[in-house]
Parts: structure tokens; sequence; C-alpha cells
């Protein structure tokens, strides 16, 4: 005897076809038409669950469950609806290259319905830790914490689809990032660098870094016409970056890096001794010279890839006795050699360009540590003397 149907538990039957179970319940209404759930299984019971599980979410207002949306449909849905409408070409690259080698091949043919925090947290752990033995080396923190975010943000549109009730990623737990002080120059260091530096090509580049904290895509990306050497200022409007594997003068990272920066003389008497060469090399390429307005350019007026900035710097830098060094070094010394000093930090933030004053202290924190005790011995001595 056949078990009563239950009230709202929807219509359960066999298929003659294949002896499947099938059931299907009415989830709603779409322009006037009656939108139904199908499920189905090997037993009546294993259907009845499906729905009961179906109900169980429609009475909670939650969205109902789609497995056979897999990881890779939702990255796919993504990034074509919406990344590639919010993000530069080149971030959306490196989005997706996150989602190709790391996020795919181990959760895309995962139904979305069904990926959980525990999966999530494993993924993270393999990541970190590697697997020696298949020749996997470890990922970084800031790697593995890039996958987690990517997932994330993902699973966060899929909410806003009502495809899922709840975003994994935002639930598992991110790998623990150390600060990293990272190194920077020394005010000897620094004047050793600027000796070595004297007649190089690219002197007032790495001078410009070195004296006013700029990025290296911003160093590059600079024009003439953003430089004021009579009013020893410049104002960053721009970033040179690689999108798609070609050069382009693209926005700044945020709003806040979009700035003035006051020059030091030393600056100031590099970039004018520059702009004298820059006029020579211009004579010289003749019709060979394609004027692009930069600053800093290739003996014939294109921009340079900041690729080949790394490889110059560092053999600078060996040549001095200094050992190697990143051009991205020279924005961190330059910042830390401002708090040392005892720039106050909201200026050196304003400098830097950081979105907040709070992120200039998270990185350089460490360094106001004399003026935090500058700042206790004070107070002790008022104090003390009452």
């Amino acid at each position: 005897m056949a078990r009563a149907r239950q009230n709202g538990e929807g219509s359960v039957y066999k298929r003659k076809s294949d002896g499947l179970w099938i059931g299907s319940v009415t989830i709603g209404w779409e322009a006037g038409k009656r939108r139904r759930k199908t499920v189905s299984g090997h037993t009546a019971e294993e259907v009845r669950a499906k729905l009961r599980e179906v109900r169980r979410h429609l009475d909670k207002g939650l969205p109902v469950p789609d497995h056979k949306t897999t990881v890779d449909d939702l990255l796919d849905r993504w990034f074509k609806d919406v990344m590639s409408h919010q993000v530069a070409p080149n971030a959306l690259e490196n989005y997706e290259t996150i989602a190709k080698h790391h996020i795919r091949p181990a959760l895309g043919r995962r139904p979305l319905a069904k990926l959980s925090v525990a999966e999530i947290d494993a993924l993270l752990s393999s990541k970190r830790t590697g697997n020696p033995k298949a020749g996997v080396k470890p990922l970084s923190v800031s790697t593995v914490r890039r996958i987690r975010a990517v997932l994330g943000q993902a699973l966060a549109q899929a909410q806003r689809w009502d495809m899922v009730p709840r975003n994994v990623a935002a639930l598992s737990t991110a790998p623990k990032q150390t600060r990293s002080e990272g190194r920077t120059l020394s005010p000897e260091q620094a004047r050793t660098l600027l000796d070595a530096l004297r007649g190089h090509r690219l002197e007032a580049l790495y001078v410009t870094m070195l004296g006013t904290g700029l990025r290296r895509g911003e160093a590059l990306g600079l024009l003439w016409s953003d430089v004021d050497l009579k009013g020893e200022t410049l104002t960053v409007n721009h970033q040179l970056k690689r999108e798609r594997g070609i050069l382009v003068l693209g926005d700044v990272k945020t709003q806040k890096s979009r700035r003035a920066v006051n020059l030091p003389k030393t600056v100031v008497e590099a970039l004018k001794v520059h702009r004298n060469c820059q006029r020579a090399e211009r004579l010289h390429s003749g019709p060979a010279w394609q004027e692009s307005g930069h600053v800093f350019t290739t003996m014939i007026g294109t921009p340079i890839d900041p690729r080949n900035i790394g490889r110059d710097f560092a053999s600078v830098t060996e040549a001095a006795g200094l050992g190697h060094w990143h051009p991205n070094e020279l924005r961190h010394s330059a910042l830390s050699l401002m708090l040392a000093r005892g720039v106050p930090i909201e200026v050196v933030s304003d400098v830097a360009g950081h979105a907040s004053i709070r992120m200039t202290a998270d990185v350089y924190g460490y360094i106001m540590e004399p003026q935090r005790q500058a700042a206790a011995n004070a107070l002790d001595a008022v104090l003390s003397s009452s």
C-alpha cells in the first residue's frame, strides 16, 4: 500500500523508462506561471527526503539547492556578467589566473550547493603545505589568502543571485598573516646607492622613487606634464602597467593614490639633468624617436617595461656592494626613513597614497616605537614632577 502524501510534500512517482523515483514540488510563481523543482532518486524515501529539504529552504526563505550548478559554472558567470565590468583588465586576469590554477582544479566540478566549509579549509591547508613527494611547493600565506578571497567574492555573488544560502568561503579559516617588516635602506646605504647611481642612465628614476616613495608603476607612468620643477612638485595621475601583455598608461590604484607630492631638492636636480639628457637622446635618435610624453623612457622615447627595471636596479645595487635589492624596496625605504625622522604618520600616509592611515600603521608601525617611547617619557616627566 502506497504511503499517503503529506501536505506540501509534492508528487512522487516511479519513472517507467529507467526505474528512478521522481519528485516535484511547487516553489513559486514567475510571470503567472508555476515554478516547480524536480528531484530524483533510487528510492521513494530518498526522493521524499530531497523534497523535504527543498521545503525547509522555502520555509526559511532560502534559495532552493541547485545540485546541477558547479563551482566552474559560477566562476564562468561571475567573470562574464560581473567582474569583466567591475575591475581593470589586468586585475581580471589576476582573478582568472587564481581560479584557473588553484580553484577550478580542486573544486570546479563540485556542485555549488554541496560545497562545504570543511572543503575550503582543506583546500587552503593543502595549498599552504604543498606536496613535496609530488613536487608541489607550498604557497605563501598571501597567495593562499588571495585564493580564499577570490572564492569568497564569487560565493558572495552566488548569495546575491540566490544560488546558495551562505558563503562557505567566508566561514572558512584564513591562514594567519604574519607581519613582514621588510627591508629598508639605512641612511648610509641610501647615500651609497646615490653615489653608485651617478651617471647611470636611469639615475633620476631611482632617485625619484627613493625621494618620493612613488610606486614603480607610478614613477614609470609620470608624464612631463605631471612635473613642476619650478614649483618643486609632481602629481600622481597615472600608473604604467601591463594588461594582457601590453603596456598601458592606466589609472592609479585608488582615489587616494591620486595625489600631489613635494619634491626634495635632490630629486629636482636629478630630474633637471635627466630632462637635458632626454633632449639629447631625442636629437640623437632622430626619426626613430617616438614621443610619449613620459618622464622616463627607453632610448627611443617609448615607455619602459616595469619588468626591465627590476633587473637593472638589482645590477646597480649589487655593483654598489649592497646586495640584491628590488625597486619596490625604494618606496619602502622612503616611507620608513620619513617616519624614522619624525615625519607625522598622517603626512607619510598622504605622501604614500595609502587608502588610510591604518594601512600605513599596519606596515610601518614598528618604526614608530622610538616616538611612542618618547611620548611615554614625556608623560612620565610630567606625572613624576607633580
